[in-house]
């Protein structure tokens, strides 16, 4: 690579993984990849502090090394993508499970504009002892499902190590994650973003380290999970809310009316305290989903969206802060109404189940307008302009 040009066409990057062994045979490979594409490119190592030479030993063999002090896988392949002097970037583990050495499949799809290009393990083939059996059954398909099924994504596999990207789109990415979620992020917001991602079959090796990986298979598998449904506040709180709400709603409504019979059993004021529950707590989801929601955009994890938009530009603090205090009020109107019909008993023993649907009424309509107060004063936090 001529050093006196800020840009080249590929890099090649790899995270420094402490084996300079396996890292020595990875530039080699990629090195000859660079060679016989014919493309003017760099082989990138991002080092998050190995103590074992390998920076020497990738830069004897024509490597640049930068140094990424924020430890992190994610924190380091993102340092790497920043520095990466490419227009396009092939990223990949350098544990000699991937084979640097033939990317044209790739380099083909960078070159039909295609902004992210995944390796894809199970189309290209695993071989034996390459992956545990809990990922290769287990771990990564479930993931891949949930993750294709809350955005929507092609991608079936979510999580594969070699993947290939533009630097434009990893610049519209805005990726922030710094552990082993970089990878699950990447997908999603490219996804999120509209941008164009296709898969490529990708042969999977045994990895050639001396010792046993840092992957913890239950615990970073957790880890995805929850990164995914984080990012996805519709499925994980307001989907299942709205659907406890309404239906809650309904029989809450139809319970205040009076008794409900259904074949021989009746359901009375004990079932409409349970159904008063779930109304509660369908409408702290709803609420709360907005908030993460708004959260997510405010921070760069989420795209924004043209409801919360609306929201950020309406005054949603004072219009929802009424609403809130007008239920409040409401929920005072009736409890103070079975004040009085206590007083009238002389604040003496009441006939059972007498006032329970009014004190329902009232305590009810109180918890949702405390709800909606103090979601109506973070949401108008959250709309506050900001500097970026």
């Amino acid at each position: 690579v001529r050093e006196e040009r800020s840009w080249v066409q590929l890099t090649i990057l790899m995270p420094c993984l402490n084996e300079s062994e396996t890292l020595a045979t990875c530039v080699k490979k990629a090195i000859k990849s660079l060679h016989e594409s014919g493309l003017e490119g760099e082989v990138l190592i991002a080092d998050n502090g190995s103590t074992d030479g390998s920076q020497k030993i990738a830069e004897s063999l024509g490597a640049r090394v930068i140094d990424v002090v924020e430890k992190g896988y994610g924190s380091a392949l993102y340092h790497g993508c920043v520095a990466a002097k490419g227009q396009w970037i092939i990223m990949g583990d350098s544990d000699d499970s991937y084979d640097f050495s033939n990317l044209t499949k790739f380099l083909d799809k960078l070159a039909q504009n295609h902004d992210l290009v995944m390796g894809n393990r199970f189309l290209g083939g695993i071989q034996t002892g390459a992956m545990p059996w809990k990922n290769r059954y287990i771990g990564n398909p479930g993931l891949t499902l949930v993750g294709r099924v809350l955005f929507n994504c092609p991608a079936k596999d979510f999580h594969c190590g070699l993947r290939a990207l533009t630097k434009h789109a990893f610049q519209n990415m805005d990726l922030r994650t710094t552990g082993m979620e970089f990878a699950s992020e990447m997908v999603i917001k490219a996804n999120l973003l509209g941008m164009n991602i296709c898969e490529v079959p990708t042969i999977l090796s045994p990895d050639g380290r001396s010792r046993p990986p840092h992957l913890r298979p239950w615990r970073d598998g957790w880890r995805h999970l929850r990164f995914m449904f984080l990012n996805s506040p519709r499925w994980l709180f307001l989907i299942p809310g709205s659907t406890l709400f309404l239906l809650s709603l309904v029989a809450y409504t139809l319970l205040m009316l009076g008794q409900v019979t259904i074949g021989d059993v009746v359901f009375d004021v004990h079932t409409l305290f349970y159904v008063q529950t779930g109304l509660t707590i369908g409408f702290l989801s709803i609420t709360q989903g907005f908030i993460a929601r708004m959260f997510a955009a405010r921070e760069g994890l989420l795209m924004e969206h043209k409801i919360l938009k609306i929201l950020r530009v309406s005054p949603v603090l004072e219009v929802g802060s009424t609403l809130g205090v007008m239920m409040i009020c409401g929920g005072l109107f009736w409890g103070v109404d079975a004040i009085q019909v206590w007083k009238a008993a002389e604040f003496g023993a009441l006939q059972p189940g007498s006032l329970l649907r009014t004190i329902s009424l009232s305590t009810n309509l109180i918890l949702l307008g405390g709800i909606t107060l103090t979601s109506s004063l973070i949401m108008g936090f959250l709309s506050l302009p900001m500097r970026r």
